[in-house]
């Protein structure tokens, strides 16, 4: 009896997937989604009005977080992508208890593909300070993190910077060496990018470590790990998720319309978010 049902990989994934993140860093993850799920419908907030989140106490990313769901859940999202390390670290738990109907997706530092590809076992972690202060990362260290030496370097202001727009201000090259100097002094050979703007600045980064280091972003796992949840929801028309992606942000519109034009190859459309 011969199979006619297509492989799963061979039908269109079609569905509604919302995305946030503090600011425009979880464009990377929105990126990644495209690509892979070229047939969904992406929504996205920038949450830039009220960034950065990682050095705000977990009370106030909670609160921020649940204002964007419920943005992002009165515009038909399915499955919502939690595109900041900070804001997963903080909340997640929360919006899953709140809305357990609701898939969420959170981003965490990629400590365990970075061991398994580190020869030698001394890896850096670059990330705000509240994603390495957090219970959420300390217990992903202690899963993974076994006979490993990491160096964490809290990179304060990087996101906030890149948030600018510009990926080579000056302001920019100046955090990614300061940042990136102590981890060249203790002779690291993977560095992982623990929060999702700097994916936008990983040349700099990449110049400033050498060749030799290797740099771990998670935005296709975290995109592969929306494919295989997209499949239990009802499938949006294929049709109308070809239209351009939603964005908005509660920040300036023009530097979203600006960075989503520089770091995006697909089409979007961009709106402002009352800041409430």
């Amino acid at each position: 009896m011969t199979n006619t049902t297509a492989p799963l990989d061979d039908r269109p994934s079609a569905a509604c997937i919302g995305v946030f993140d503090s600011g425009v860093g979880g464009l990377s993850v929105l990126r990644a989604l495209h690509r892979l799920l070229p047939h969904s419908q992406l929504l996205y907030v920038a949450d830039s009005g009220f960034a950065p989140y990682g050095e705000r106490d977990e009370g106030y990313v909670i609160e921020r977080s649940r204002v964007l769901t419920a943005h992002l859940l009165r515009e038909g999202a399915q499955l919502i992508v939690v595109a900041c390390n900070t804001a997963t670290a903080a909340a997640v738990r929360a919006l899953r208890e709140e809305h357990a109907d609701v898939q969420f997706v959170g981003v965490e530092p990629g400590i365990k593909p970075a061991i398994a590809l580190s020869r030698s076992g001394r890896i850096g972690v670059m990330a705000t300070r509240g994603t390495l202060a957090s219970d959420k990362f300390r217990r992903l260290v202690s899963s993974h993190a076994q006979g490993a030496q990491l160096h964490l370097q809290a990179c304060a202001g990087l996101a906030h910077a890149i948030e600018a727009g510009d990926a080579n201000s000056a302001e920019v090259l100046a955090l990614v060496d300061r940042y990136t100097d102590p981890l060249h002094e203790a002779d690291v050979d993977t560095v992982v990018l623990g929060c999702t703007h700097y994916p936008f600045v990983a040349q700099h980064i990449q110049r400033a470590l050498g060749a030799g280091v290797q740099l771990v972003d998670t935005a296709d796992a975290v995109a592969r790990r929306v494919q295989q949840l997209i499949v239990g929801l009802r499938s949006v028309d294929v049709q109308a998720a070809a239209r351009p992606a939603r964005l908005w942000t509660t920040g300036d519109l023009a530097t979203l319309t600006l960075v989503a034009g520089r770091w995006l190859d697909f089409e979007v459309e961009t709106r402002q978010l009352p800041a409430a």
